[in-house]
C-alpha cells in the first residue's frame, strides 16, 4: 500500500483516517468551500496542494488554553 504523503490526491477516506476527523466535519469544510475539491466520476478527491493549504489555515489554539465554543468564541488572555 502506498503511504499517504506519497500520493497527489486524496480520497474522502485518506482524509479521515490519516487527519482524524469525521466525514461530516469534511463535507461541512467542502460545502462551506473551505477545502477544494475535485471529481472524477463518482470519487471525491483532494489535491496534496488543497489538503495542505487547508490545514494551514485551521485556527490554532494552544494545548493549555480554553476551547472555543459559541459561548467563548476566542480564548481570553
Amino acid at each position: 500500500m502506498q503511504d499517504i504523503a506519497q500520493k497527489l490526491a486524496y480520497s474522502i477516506d485518506d482524509i479521515t483516517k490519516q487527519v482524524g476527523i469525521g466525514r461530516s466535519f469534511l463535507f461541512e469544510e467542502i460545502k462551506a468551500g473551505r477545502l477544494l475539491v475535485k471529481k472524477a466520476g463518482r470519487r471525491t478527491l483532494v489535491s496534496d496542494a488543497a489538503l495542505q493549504e487547508w490545514l494551514s489555515n485551521l485556527p490554532a489554539r494552544s494545548a493549555d488554553g480554553p476551547k472555543p465554543t459559541k459561548l467563548n468564541p476566542e480564548p481570553h488572555k
